[in-house]
């Protein structure tokens, strides 16, 4: 699918606020097919039904030691569009991968990769050790990001709106992307949070970027991942400076 060129993406706390959630998955045209997607792209750090997960080599670029100039922290923990990948070399505690299925991305050092086929993509999970937190990155088959995660939420089929103590917290969209924040409850993790970010990549095509982790968790733990993930992520052979 052919959707705009990505432009930079504010922080959540921008645009509109009504209260629509989602789990990253690919929302396929169709419910029968949407909700065996659907069951790929929950929340899940160990695989369980989503079919065998297969460890693949990825590329790995990490950073050296800073100088003792201090680097500044960013105050805004918004997550930018990929089109603002400028940076040689990856984040601070934070390692580039070159993955097979066709991009690279930075994720946090020592989370560990794994793959699982849905109905029309590949899913890439990384999970934090211990599988606290997780990152999950799939394509995405609507026209628009904001479509993808609407039909996510609210199908009749196969919408996480029905996930056991699912509360809506917020969302948020732009041209080029859209974003929804949930709570929800898992059967084996208990409550969990949830950012699902969906956004058109430099090449056109839409991917989803979902970052999941406790309830109780600092949510800036839970952001920070995934607007890192946003901001390097290129598809292999696109131009993202």
């Amino acid at each position: 699918m052919t959707v705009p060129t990505p432009a930079v993406l504010p922080a959540p706390r921008h645009g509109a606020r009504g209260l629509l959630l989602a789990l990253t998955f690919v929302v396929v045209v169709g419910a029968g097919a949407g909700a065996g997607f659907w069951y790929l792209t929950r929340d899940n750090s160990t695989g369980t039904g989503a079919g065998s997960a297969t460890g693949v080599s990825v590329t790995v670029t990490t950073t050296q030691s800073q100088p003792p100039t201090p680097t500044p922290t960013p105050t805004d923990t918004g997550t930018p569009t990929a089109s603002t990948l400028a940076s040689p070399s990856p984040s601070v505690g934070y390692r580039r991968t070159e993955d097979p299925v066709g991009y690279t991305v930075d994720v946090p050092h020592g989370w560990t990769r794994r793959q699982a086929q849905g109905k029309l993509a590949p899913i890439v999970y990384y999970d934090a050790p211990g599988g606290s937190r997780q990152l999950q990155i799939f394509k995405v088959t609507e026209d628009t990001p904001y479509e993808s995660l609407t039909l996510a939420e609210t199908d009749p089929g196969y919408g996480f709106a029905k996930q056991p103590g699912y509360q809506a917290l917020e969302h948020d969209r732009g041209d080029t992307w859209a974003e929804l924040s949930y709570r929800y409850k898992d059967k084996d993790k208990g409550t969990r949070q949830v950012i699902d970010h969906r956004f058109q990549a430099a090449d056109g095509t839409l991917y989803a970027i979902r970052s999941s982790g406790p309830a109780d968790l600092d949510p800036t733990r839970v952001r920070e991942p995934l607007a890192t993930a946003v901001r390097s992520f290129c598809p292999t052979g696109a131009r993202c400076t």
